[in-house]
């Protein structure tokens, strides 16, 4: 038996990806290393927990002797583990710089020290930087240009993991995707912000003018992916994942409201986002030759993600009604002139 440690796992994509991997390979055990921020929820995992072949453990990857004693058991490893609100990071990014840059390179160390076969450090589109709307997408050879704190220190985890192929011939991959939607994403975040919104009558806060364009990925598609180049990437390459479902900020509000039922003039606009990056687009054709393609468009996406919302209003509405949530919102919305 493979034993996977999967880093982050109690969050949103961590946890779809560890109900992938249980579903996926009846051989593979999986530990979850997870810190249990505001972000990570044990009850995203509820229907594995008693699973003989998953094991969780409470902890913080910038803890160098947890790690190292759990790296002794592990075949392969899968790091989510990451703050990862760009919001929260322009608020302070200390707790980002020490998570995602300082973090990754415990856990690498880690890994090396203990001879894992691989190491997949999953990234995000943010790191390339920001595109105009008639520039190509970026291709995994696009320089790295971050322009907000946690892409920063995204991009600070990417070189470092690089660095650890290069200097030590140690088999890293990366994954960089796009924005992802479905199931179990805490509602700070743009697309269960807004379905949540709709669904309780509360308006939709749009940045800006709402041009603000995104890809948009379904989290099963990424975990696909995640799987794929784990066991299939070449060793020190990067890997784009993206499902061109483009749309901005505006065109994305006025779908939810549609699929919600509710009027559109629930939509207000708020002050836009310190250094908004404009457009993020991919450029999938080397995963693509790998055997991979997304299986959901924009339509299907988002379908299934607003159902999931409106059949899981326990789920939600618990952290809804969080203090933490409840100062986070107060403070990043206000309403423009």
């Amino acid at each position: 038996m493979k034993n996977i440690l999967v880093t982050g796992g109690a969050g949103f994509i961590g946890s779809n990806f560890i109900r992938h991997l249980h579903n996926t390979y009846p051989d593979y055990g999986i530990i979850n290393l997870d810190k249990l921020t505001y972000a990570g929820n044990c009850h995203n995992l509820d229907d594995i927990a008693q699973s003989s072949r998953y094991t969780f453990v409470k902890g913080d990857i910038c803890d160098p002797c947890l790690v190292g004693d759990v790296m002794q058991s592990v075949d392969m490893v899968v790091n989510f583990a990451a703050e990862s609100h760009v919001d929260r990071s322009i608020m302070g990014a200390g707790e980002f710089v020490h998570t995602n840059a300082h973090g990754v390179y415990n856990l690498l160390d880690a890994a090396r020290k203990n001879n894992v076969e691989r190491f997949l450090q999953v990234s995000t589109d943010e790191v390339y930087g920001s595109l105009e709307p008639d520039e190509p997408a970026w291709t995994e050879e696009a320089p790295l240009a971050p322009r907000n704190p946690y892409a920063v220190t995204k991009a600070s985890g990417d070189m470092m993991a690089r660095a650890f192929h290069v200097t030590y011939d140690f088999p890293v991959v990366i994954t960089r995707a796009s924005n992802n939607v479905g199931p179990y994403q805490y509602p700070e975040k743009r697309i269960p912000l807004f379905i949540t919104n709709a669904i309780d009558d509360v308006p939709l806060p749009v940045y800006g003018l709402g041009e603000a364009i995104r890809d948009h990925l379904y989290v099963t598609d990424h975990c696909e992916a995640i799987d794929l180049v784990l066991h299939k990437g070449v060793a020190g390459q990067a890997y784009n994942v993206g499902a061109d479902n483009d749309a901005n900020g505006l065109e994305i509000a006025q779908d939810i409201l549609r699929l919600v039922n509710k009027p559109l003039d629930m939509i207000t606009f708020v002050d836009d986002r310190p250094g908004h990056d404009l457009r993020y687009a991919l450029d999938i054709s080397k995963i693509q030759a790998l055997g991979w393609k997304p299986k959901h468009n924009f339509e299907k996406a988002f379908e299934k993600t607003v159902s999931w919302y409106f059949a899981h209003q326990d789920w939600w509405r618990r952290i809804r009604s969080s203090d933490d949530f409840s100062m986070y919102y107060e403070k990043q919305y206000k309403t423009s002139a």
